[in-house]
């Protein structure tokens, strides 16, 4: 007899592609113990695998969506030793898909067809073959192999692979030699929802093809992928896709790497890609005179406050050395105001709190004073720079630490600084993260971690919000990351 997680496992394959009417009568021959004995055959009928080879070749396959009119299909040449995971993220990228939903390996093109279990079948209890073990060349032989994909279990949107060559010399990189038409949009509805969508953007947007499932066409142009075109196919494109989905990720360990565990463990490849941009595999030391640069903002504060001095009665800076501070850091050439109190002067107040954060000044008794370490780093750019580096990421709270690693990761990644702050909060919510507003808007990605990286890259100097790529700030960020 089957035990209880085959059981659970069995029942899905027979209740995948079953008319309700079929569930209610597989469900009362369960009850009733009359079909025990599918159970057990269905049992034995796991994924069969091919010993892999001994010396690897490749193929060339096409990829199908199954159902699609006109066809939607890439050519790939893949290496045999690619394994289920990778290939996944092959056909993820090929397709054109955004991996924001389930997938899996079938032998057949029948919902029932043994499969492979992903880490998220594991997670939820199912035994079965891990893809995680299985090679291509495992599945696939000959000229006319082929097995099947299917990806986003509501839409159904599923793809066969099918051998069109076996190729003696396998590829070095994976690569897509052709293709037609474009990706069907996520969560359109599946096949169905795809052809009405097709239908109506190659009538020229015909108001009487306009799918029901939309109020009106501004409602569906805002919806749709920008310029979707269903006959559109670039090849260029998805070299440069490719190119990122089989990018290994730069190692990472720690509380950085238990992150991407858990969104690999949900199929979630984001910071996966971060990790695997080329500048994230870049240098972590940067010369003396790009410490002094980064740190300028912080050896001027600590400079102005000297051995120490007496705060106010409500706790801010005196005047006098706020207005000293803000002309010598550069904060007065873009601050509208006279710049010479900290309450009124937000950066003022940024450059405060990073430096006690980092460790670099205290509070006590109405006196803020540099700690011995901002003592011993305050003429020395370079303690200074690596008394940061080894500081970050800052806080206690499990969101500080989650955003700051995020912020770091993406910051390394070498990516512009306008655009850190949309991808780390992309990257929360993909953790789980929300705002009080809804459960689908990202929450925001401020850390005292970013704080920090905007101050390096000259948020006093420069109007407080940074610009551009820095890349002595994304080798600072790769330093935090690659000496945990």
């Amino acid at each position: 007899m089957a035990k209880p997680t085959d059981a659970k496992r069995l029942a899905k394959q027979l209740l995948a592609g079953a008319t309700p009417e079929e569930g209610r009568a597989l469900l009362d021959s369960l009850l009733s113990g009359r079909v025990s004995s599918i159970f057990e055959k269905l049992q034995s009928a796991e994924p069969t695998l091919r010993s892999a080879p001994t010396e690897v070749c490749g193929f060339r396959v096409r990829l199908d969506l199954h159902g699609a009119k006109p066809p939607v299909w890439r050519r790939l040449e893949l290496p045999g030793d690619l394994t289920l995971p990778r290939l996944h993220d092959v056909i993820q990228a090929a397709m054109g898909w955004t991996d924001s939903h389930l997938h899996r390996f079938r032998t057949g093109s029948d919902h029932r067809s043994p499969y492979f279990v992903t880490t998220f079948d594991l997670d939820e209890g199912e035994d079965g073959v891990p893809e995680d073990d299985v090679r291509l060349d495992q599945l696939v032989a000959v000229e006319g192999d082929e097995f099947w994909y299917e990806y986003d279990f509501g839409d159904g949107w599923d793809h066969v692979l099918r051998v069109e060559e076996v190729l003696v010399d396998p590829p070095a990189l994976v690569r897509c030699t052709g293709g037609r038409n474009a990706c069907p949009p996520e969560d359109c509805g599946g096949i169905g929802g795809y052809e009405e969508l097709a239908s109506w953007v190659r009538s020229g947007y015909d108001d009487d093809l306009l799918p029901d499932v939309f109020e009106d066409a501004a409602h569906a142009h805002d919806w749709l992928p920008l310029d979707w075109r269903p006959d559109h196919f670039d090849a260029g494109e998805v070299k440069a896709a490719l190119s990122v989905a089989v990018a290994e990720p730069v190692a990472v360990t720690g509380e950085l790497g238990e992150l991407l565990e858990q969104l690999e463990r949900r199929g979630i490849r984001a910071l996966r890609e971060v990790l695997g941009r080329p500048l994230s595999h870049g240098p972590t030391e940067v010369t003396d005179t790009e410490a002094a640069r980064l740190t300028e903002t912080y050896q001027v504060f600590l400079d102005v406050i000297g051995d120490g001095l007496k705060l106010t009665g409500a706790g801010y800076l005196p005047p006098a050395i706020v207005e000293r501070f803000t002309q010598l850091s550069g904060i007065t050439s873009w601050w509208i105001g006279k710049a010479n109190r900290e309450d009124l002067t937000p950066p003022v107040a940024a450059v405060r709190d990073t430096a006690r954060a980092l460790g670099l000044i205290t509070v006590r008794r109405g006196r803020l004073t540099p700690t011995v370490a901002g003592t011993r780093c305050r003429h020395d750019p370079r303690a200074l720079w690596e008394h940061i580096v080894g500081r970050l990421p800052l806080g206690t709270k499990d969101f500080d630490r989650q955003a700051g690693w995020l912020a770091l990761a993406v910051a390394g990644s070498g990516i512009r600084a306008e655009e850190w702050r949309d991808e780390i909060g992309d990257l929360l919510l993909a953790l789980g993260w929300r705002t009080d507003r809804d459960a689908y808007s990202r929450p925001p990605a401020h850390s005292p971690t970013l704080d920090v990286l905007d101050e390096l890259a000259g948020a006093a100097r420069t109007g407080w919000r940074v610009t551009g790529t820095d890349l002595a700030v994304a080798t600072t960020a790769r330093a935090v990351i690659r000496q945990n």
